[in-house]
């Protein structure tokens, strides 16, 4: 299955989905696993940026689609420079690790505070035992029943691919209406 991405470059030339999240989620891990998918999953990579944690997905028709992660601390002064072209984000959250769900709602409220993208949030490490599932980190984190929480390993080139896929889709669907 190829990522739904061809329709995006009649609204942009370049455009970034955003990874957030709490320290130790697997953001980082998450655009290795992109990064290591290439034409296999669909995606049509472009070299990443040595010492830059991002992969760079070409859409057809010269597009660029720049997948980036925030940095661990809460600064996230860059950010906002590239807000006009966030086309959506994922909060990545450890589902495994309670004490991190604070966080990542304060993640989550800091983005939609600042950015009207489309967002998910990625239930990662659900491959660990104590992994709470998707439906009981929405009721924890109080995420609206409209927005995808989407079971992930960020290890896993089929989970990615997936959060991938929620992401785009949700703003494919804002997009039209």
């Amino acid at each position: 299955m190829t990522i739904p991405i061809t329709s995006l470059t009649e609204q942009f030339q370049i455009a970034y989905l955003v990874v957030t999240g709490p320290l130790n989620s697997g953001k980082s891990t998450f655009i290795q696993t992109i990064n290591g998918m290439g034409l296999s999953a669909g995606l049509d990579l472009i070299a990443p940026k040595p010492n830059l944690e991002m992969s760079q997905i070409a859409i057809p028709n010269d597009g660029v689609l720049q997948v980036v992660t925030t940095p661990e601390s809460r600064r996230f002064d860059y950010m906002w420079e590239i807000l006009p072209y966030i086309l959506g984000f994922i909060v990545m959250m450890d589902s495994a690790t309670p004490e991190t769900f604070f966080e990542a709602r304060s993640v989550l409220e800091i983005f939609r505070w600042y950015s009207p993208a489309s967002y998910v949030v990625a239930a990662n490490k659900q491959d660990f035992s104590d992994a709470w599932s998707p439906d009981d980190l929405r009721i924890a984190l109080r995420i609206p029943n409209d927005i995808p929480v989407v079971s992930c390993v960020a290890t896993d080139k089929e989970s990615v691919k997936n959060v991938l896929l929620a992401l785009l889709t949700r703003v494919l669907e804002e997009i039209d209406d």
